[in-house]
């Protein structure tokens, strides 16, 4: 009993100190969460007052990430080009592949032509009674030496291939083997204006060839090619042609090398007409100039050349002789020695404005002459041509 009664009372003892920690324990419990969230907030506003301190460092932090962000983004970029004015972007976003296709318009700066020296000169201002396109024009009866029709006959203008005709007339008369092989060399390129040849460094013709190609399809290599291998080389043979030129009586006429690719060849119609009069005696130049086609053995390949005068292959005309040119300084050129209502005819044009004006122009020409011999039975000198002009050179 007393063993009892002592167990109880020791029991009794602890009793309050239990239930203190009990609520202890529960109130714990219950405060600590609260707490913590007050700590947690405590902290951020610590943090939030340090960045105002800093004075903006945190968003020059936030804006680093993001162009970090944007770096990666870009590295994942990919651009496809989808042709010249196509552009289409690949990139990858939200975990999906995202395609941008982009159309550039493209906008086309057209470069002003070149003017030629007789634009620049105002020759084409200057109207005449056939409405030629031509500034210069000159028509001459070739038996009578009769002028029918003239249009800024002295004008000095730049001749462009026309030097050809006394390129060929030289080679012609020189009488030198015309099966003697020529290599093209690089000397041979064109390096005034860069126009393309077929006839590719190293090419070797005979002489006979390169001057058909000359004078039919006014092929500059082969120009170069005959002058550079004439006796005494190509400075002689420039001389040779100015001695000519002067021996004929052309007195406004230069020429400083023999393809007429460089501006400073130049001459005058009533010039021109000299020498179209004296290529015409000679039959081998009458023969390549006015030969419609020509095929030549390049290696393994044969190369088909035509006339560059479309006008040799109509039947409406009967062509003694012919020569084209163009450089932009020149425009387009033309001189003919042709049969009209039965009289043989020489004909000038130069500098002419457009691509195929002066076959036009030498169209109108044989037209008028025609319906002039017909109603007159000779034609007279246009008394309505307008005066001539000269031109510095």
């Amino acid at each position: 009993m007393p063993e009892a009664r002592l167990r109880r009372v020791s029991s009794q003892r602890f009793l309050p100190a239990v239930k203190f920690i009990a609520v202890a324990l529960c109130a714990t419990a219950f405060l600590l969460p609260g707490a913590q969230a007050a700590k947690k907030e405590k902290t951020a506003a610590a943090k939030t007052s340090v960045a105002k301190k800093a004075r903006g460092s945190a968003p020059v932090e936030v804006k680093r990430s993001a162009k970090a962000r944007a770096g990666q983004a870009d590295r994942s970029e990919k651009v496809v080009r989808g042709g010249r004015n196509v552009v289409a972007s690949i990139r990858q976003k939200n975990g999906k592949t995202v395609v941008a296709v982009q159309r550039r318009s493209l906008v086309r700066v057209e470069t002003p032509a070149r003017q030629s020296f007789g634009q620049l000169a105002g020759l084409h201002s200057v109207e005449d009674a056939l409405d030629l396109k031509s500034s210069v024009a000159l028509v001459i009866d070739q038996d009578t030496h009769e002028v029918l029709f003239s249009k800024n006959d002295h004008a000095v203008l730049p001749i462009a291939s026309l030097t050809k005709l006394m390129t060929g007339l030289l080679i012609s008369e020189a009488r030198l083997p015309s099966d003697e092989l020529i290599t093209i060399t690089q000397d041979d390129v064109d390096t005034e204006k860069g126009s393309r040849s077929r006839l590719t460094v190293g090419t070797t013709l005979s002489r006979g060839e390169l001057l058909h190609l000359a004078l039919m399809s006014s092929e500059n290599r082969a120009a170069h090619a005959l002058g550079r291998t004439y006796p005494g080389g190509l400075a002689t043979f420039v001389s040779i042609m100015n001695a000519k030129a002067k021996m004929l009586g052309m007195k406004d006429t230069r020429y400083v090398e023999p393809t007429g690719l460089s501006s400073r060849n130049q001459s005058s119609a009533q010039d021109l007409a000299l020498l179209v009069n004296a290529a015409y005696a000679d039959p081998t130049v009458r023969s390549l100039s006015t030969s419609p086609e020509y095929q030549v053995e390049v290696g393994n390949r044969v190369l088909q050349f035509n006339t560059t005068n479309r006008l040799v292959k109509s039947p409406d005309w009967d062509i003694g002789l012919q020569k084209t040119g163009y450089i932009s300084e020149a425009g387009q050129c033309l001189v003919m020695q042709a049969k009209v209502a039965g009289r043989k005819l020489i004909m000038v044009f130069l500098d002419s404005a457009g691509k195929f004006s002066r076959i036009a122009d030498a169209e109108r020409v044989r037209r008028w002459v025609e319906a002039t011999h017909a109603s007159t039975g000779s034609p007279a000198a246009s008394r309505s041509a307008p005066p001539s002009y000269q031109v510095a050179g």
